[in-house]
């Protein structure tokens, strides 16, 4: 066994974190089966963390070939891309659930094969995931059961749309060859907040009682410029409509069957507005990294589409690489900085803390140090009793002498122990109650 076949030491498999450097160290000294056995996981999914890592793993009959001494060298380990996860734990999911085919342009950028559907592989198989829905009222925004889907948003009418118009703006992120996938799980991003009114300055009317949920992707789908990540959001806009109450239901106000309703029958009908989807869209840009305020809106209208946008989409946030770079410095120093803040608040209060804790033990230390006093003070007091008492004893006759004796006895036996000695050795020093940390 060569210096690079000697195993690792297992992880401990309560809580455990592995890098993908130390993954692709494993798999070349470790049947995956057999590493996956020591992970708790099976074999075919220790093969898709590989896969998320961006590790080659030992092809078949490798292992076979290895004991003959016929194997070919291991492959070296690909150099991290931008939005490749790069540590994998239990508790985690893996950033890449289904495969992903890629090819390379001429100057060696990455660029993700389209599938034979024509769409990107974001895409692929995710209308039947997008339309398995939570119930919602007629008009309203599917809210799939599914969480992980691209960050698109869109009522059932205008789905496909949507997912054309998705496509549309991946592709032409791939071509440029920036990739767009979900965020890493192991990176920090979040999604901003995607306001669906195509008026917002209007109050919120959307679903029931005005207080209608839309759904939302637990992972932003975001594309690289470069190394700077950019979320991607295509939400369908909702315009302020006039329903009216008929028949038990709720209808718009230029629908077929208010139209064709006669006006007796709508006599004690009546109207309110609510914010439904439209079938025109928005494209939101955003950074999904804490402290970057950046946002960019494109927005579809009567005479405009979004996919005659999408090249300025693409312009945009080439040109907006170095001002957003500007602003993750900024924020990552500003963040820098609140640590150092709040690490020196800490330290601050850890020192009050301890100061408040030695005043503390000061203050019970002399407390009970003035009871033991008192203590000794009252102890001594009835020693004296007892001391005068047997002297006056020694003038009376015997009789009398022995009863008073056994009394006295009976006395000292209640009272038990008051030798002072006794309350001194029970006093604890303020030392003993609570020792600086700092002093």
């Amino acid at each position: 066994m060569t210096t690079n076949d000697v195993e690792p030491s297992a992880p401990s498999l309560k809580a455990f974190e592995i890098s993908r450097e130390d993954l692709y160290e494993r798999v070349w000294v470790t049947p995956i089966n057999h590493l996956a056995e020591k992970f708790g996981v099976s074999g075919s999914y220790l093969a898709r963390v590989c896969e998320a890592l961006n590790v080659p793993r030992p092809p078949v009959g490798y292992w076979q070939k290895k004991a003959v001494g016929k194997a070919k060298p291991r492959p070296e380990l690909p150099t991290e891309r931008p939005g490749d996860q790069l540590a994998w734990s239990k508790d985690k999911p893996i950033a890449v659930p289904v495969k992903n085919r890629v090819r390379r342009k001429p100057d060696g950028a990455v660029m993700t094969k389209t599938t034979r559907s024509g769409r990107h592989p974001m895409l692929t198989g995710v209308e039947g995931h997008f339309r398995k829905s939570r119930n919602v009222d007629e008009g309203e925004f599917l809210r799939p059961y599914k969480y992980l889907l691209p960050d698109v948003v869109a009522s059932e009418a205008f789905l496909a749309r949507a997912l054309d118009l998705a496509n549309e703006v991946y592709t032409a992120f791939d071509r440029k060859g920036y990739r767009v996938l979900f965020a890493p799980p192991d990176q920090k991003m979040g999604r901003v907040h995607i306001e669906e009114r195509e008026a917002p300055g209007k109050d919120r009317k959307y679903g029931r009682y005005s207080s209608g949920s839309i759904w939302s992707p637990h992972r932003p789908t975001i594309t690289y410029i470069g190394s700077v990540p950019v979320g991607l959001a295509l939400t369908e806009m909702t315009e302020r409509t006039t329903m009216r109450y008929f028949g038990g239901k709720y209808f718009r106000e230029d629908s077929k069957v208010i139209k064709s309703a006669r006006s007796w029958q709508l006599a004690n009908s009546w109207t309110t507005e609510q914010d439904l989807p439209c079938g025109r869209f928005r494209l939101v840009a955003y950074s999904p990294l804490n402290g970057v305020d950046w946002v960019e809106i494109w927005q579809e209208t009567a005479t405009s589409s979004i996919s005659a946008m999408i090249p300025a989409v693409v312009r945009k946030l080439e040109s907006s690489k170095d001002e957003l770079q500007a602003l993750m410095t900024a924020a990552e120093e500003a963040a820098a900085q609140r640590q150092r803040e709040w690490e020196e608040a800490h330290e601050r209060y850890l020192r009050e803390e301890d100061q408040r804790r030695v005043e503390q033990a000061n203050t019970e230390s002399q407390k009970q140090l003035s009871d033991i006093m008192d203590r000794w003070a009252a102890a001594m007091s009835v020693e004296r009793f007892f001391q005068d008492a047997e002297r006056r004893m020694e003038d009376v006759e015997s009789e009398r002498r022995a009863q008073l004796m056994g009394r006295l006895a009976l006395a000292r036996a209640m009272l038990g122990t008051m030798d002072p000695l006794d309350y001194l050795e029970g006093w604890l020093a303020p030392g003993e109650r609570y020792k600086s940390k700092y002093s």
